[in-house]
């Protein structure tokens, strides 16, 4: 107690640079651990429930302090040792690969519920149970790695836990196919054969800087996506589909092109081709799921006209069309338009049409071409949708709206919103597409309630 003024001085939180030892008590949004330090809250990063760890305070809060993790003291006791290590590290792709898979899907079904009750305020909806993957590894169809230098030789991997100067040299990751891992270890064994440098951010000298390796599940095909500095090379291997492209790492458009350019695929049925930058779903296989029950949920008979807002390459659209009596895909990328009208020509799909629009701007003039949809189905980017494009889908008056999710800390507000202009949400289900990892899908469906929405 201050002798001054009687009161007792505020306790102080943990600072930055400080190391302690602490207990993982649960998992926080995101997947870091949460832990308590003298009564504050520390999020902590690689660390899991039960684990005894030694962390260091990165960024100190007046409520609460995060921290990395420096040695793991005492691990969980049904913690599991890890199967993807590169340099040493565990993989940073794979954050939950300690975590056994059956508490991994409990912590996603649980995180999902939480996020719309306690960020949405929602409650009274069904949330239906998690669809576990079908592969817990190696189920990734696309995968990005950085070029670095180790020992002065080229290191073409993962950047080092905390630090943005140092790449981790991969050699088999196990989120990637063993397809996948040859064709990055070819560019890698190309780079050092032809001794070509990497790029330097700071002295801003060198050619190498990213690589983007993309597989056709379903059709064995291999893409890879070379991001460079402005120089000449020597040429690559030809069967990798590699693209080279401009400096700063800019990649709006490749500057040469060798092998194929566009990546096919099989999804549902349909047979899809995609341009190097369109949006696909990273895992295939639970793709087709997220999709199936996109479609259970918009409950088509043969007649709706659906909207799919955020449609890339149209692959919600083209898989509801046979049970739609009209589909329309809006999508402000027009290289993915592009590909989305291949793909329904490709597939004999006569019943939709896309459209290169900005969904905030786009949606009205929709409405105006097409006639109000019987139901919207969204599909936004992780930050959700703006408070203008729940305005625009709420203009559309459709029966049902079918929000596809990649982030139920976003869903949760949109939701809300959707619920305060008059529709009910009625059920919630999460989707695993990411195992070993905190990343969480779910689809959520809405119906219009009051007057005249039956």
């Amino acid at each position: 107690m201050s002798e001054a003024t009687g009161t007792v001085p505020a306790a102080r939180g943990p600072r930055r640079g400080e190391q302690l030892e602490v207990e993982i008590e649960s998992l926080a949004f995101g997947g870091r651990g949460l832990a308590r330090a003298d009564g504050f809250v520390v999020f902590v990063s690689g660390a899991l429930p039960g684990d005894r760890v030694l962390v260091e305070i990165t960024k100190g809060k007046k409520r609460f302090a995060e921290a990395r993790t420096l040695e793991l003291l005492e691990a969980a006791a049904d913690r599991l040792p890890d199967r993807c290590v590169h340099g040493g590290e565990p993989c940073p792709g794979a954050p939950w690969q300690g975590l056994p898979y059956e508490s991994q899907l409990r912590h996603k079904q649980d995180q999902v519920g939480e996020a719309l009750r306690r960020i949405g305020a929602l409650e009274g909806f069904e949330l239906e149970e998690i669809v576990p993957a079908v592969e817990q590894w190696r189920y990734r169809n696309k995968l990005e790695y950085s070029f670095g230098e180790n020992d002065g030789e080229v290191a073409l991997g993962f950047h080092a836990r905390g630090r943005w100067d140092l790449i981790v040299d991969v050699e088999d990751c196990r989120l990637a196919t063993e397809a996948g891992n040859a064709a990055r270890n070819a560019v890698r064994d190309w780079a050092r054969l032809d001794a070509i440098s990497v790029y330097d951010s700071r002295a801003k000298e060198g050619i190498l800087r990213n690589l983007v390796v993309r597989e056709g599940r379903r059709t064995g095909q291999i893409q890879t996506r070379l991001v460079t500095s402005a120089s000449r090379l020597p040429r690559p291997p030809v069967d990798l589909h590699t693209a080279i492209e401009g400096d700063s790492g800019n990649t709006e458009g490749p500057t040469g092109v060798l092998g194929e350019e566009l990546l096919r695929e099989e999804l549902s049925g349909l047979k899809l081709a995609m341009s190097h930058g369109a949006f696909f779903q990273t895992n295939t296989e639970m793709a087709e799921r997220l999709y199936a029950v996109a479609a259970e949920f918009a409950g088509l008979s043969g007649n709706e006209r659906v909207f799919d807002l955020y449609c890339g390459i149209g692959t919600i659209g083209l898989t509801m069309a046979a049970q739609a009596g009209e589909v329309w895909g809006l999508e402000i990328v027009p290289e993915a338009i592009t590909d989305a009208e291949r793909n329904a020509k490709h597939n004999g799909i006569e019943n939709v049409q896309f459209v290169a629009a900005n969904a905030r701007t786009g949606t009205r003039d929709l409405v105006e071409k097409a006639g109000k949809p019987d139901v919207v189905v969204i599909d936004p980017p992780r930050a959700g949708l703006s408070q203008k494009i729940v305005r625009r889908v709420l203009e559309c008056e459709a029966k049902k709206i079918v929000y596809v999710s990649c982030n139920p800390t976003t869903l949760a507000p949109n939701a809300a919103q959707l619920v305060e202009a008059g529709y009910t949400l009625k059920k919630v289900k999460p989707v695993d597409m990411f195992p070993q990892t905190p990343h969480i899908e779910c689809v959520a469906l809405f119906e219009k309630s009051g007057p005249g929405s039956s």
